[in-house]
C-alpha cells in the first residue's frame, strides 16, 4: 500500500560538503608558500634486518611482506623485553634499566639456546661499546 502525497513529508536538501584540502596545501600556519611540509618519519628496522640478511646469505632477497613480518616480530621481542626488563628494576627498586636487568628478561622471555646465544652477543656488544 502506497502512502499518499498528502502523507509524504517535504524532504530537505543538506548543503553539500566542502571539500576538505590536506593541511600540506593550505596558505595558513604560518608556511610559506613553496615549502612542502616535512614527513613523519617511521623508525623501523628494515635497514638492519636487511644487512644481517646479508651476512647470513649474500645472494637471498626478501619481500616486502616478509620484511614487515620480521619489523613487527622485532617490535614485539622489544616490547616484551622492554617490558620485562621494567618489571625487574621496579621489584628491586631501581630508577634505571641496567644491562643487567636486560640480560636477566632476555634470559626470562627466550628459550633456552636462542637466550643462550643472545647473551653472549649482547655481552659482545656492550664490551665493544664500553672499549670505543
Amino acid at each position: 500500500m502506497a502512502p499518499k502525497a498528502a502523507e509524504k513529508k517535504p524532504v530537505e536538501k543538506k548543503p553539500k560538503a566542502e571539500k576538505k584540502v590536506p593541511a600540506s596545501k593550505e596558505g595558513g600556519g604560518g608556511e610559506k608558500k613553496g615549502k612542502k611540509k616535512a614527513k613523519k618519519s617511521v623508525e623501523t628496522y628494515k635497514i638492519y634486518i636487511f644487512k644481517v640478511l646479508k651476512q647470513v646469505h649474500p645472494d637471498i632477497g626478501i619481500s616486502s611482506k616478509a620484511m614487515s613480518i620480521m619489523n613487527s616480530f622485532i617490535n614485539d621481542i622489544f616490547e616484551k623485553l622492554a617490558g620485562e626488563s621494567a618489571k625487574l628494576a621496579r621489584y628491586n627498586k631501581k630508577p634505571t634499566i641496567t644491562s643487567r636487568e636486560i640480560q636477566t628478561s632476555v634470559r626470562l622471555v627466550l628459550p633456552g639456546e636462542l637466550a643462550k646465544h643472545a647473551v653472549s652477543e649482547g655481552t659482545k656488544a656492550v664490551t665493544k661499546f664500553t672499549s670505543a
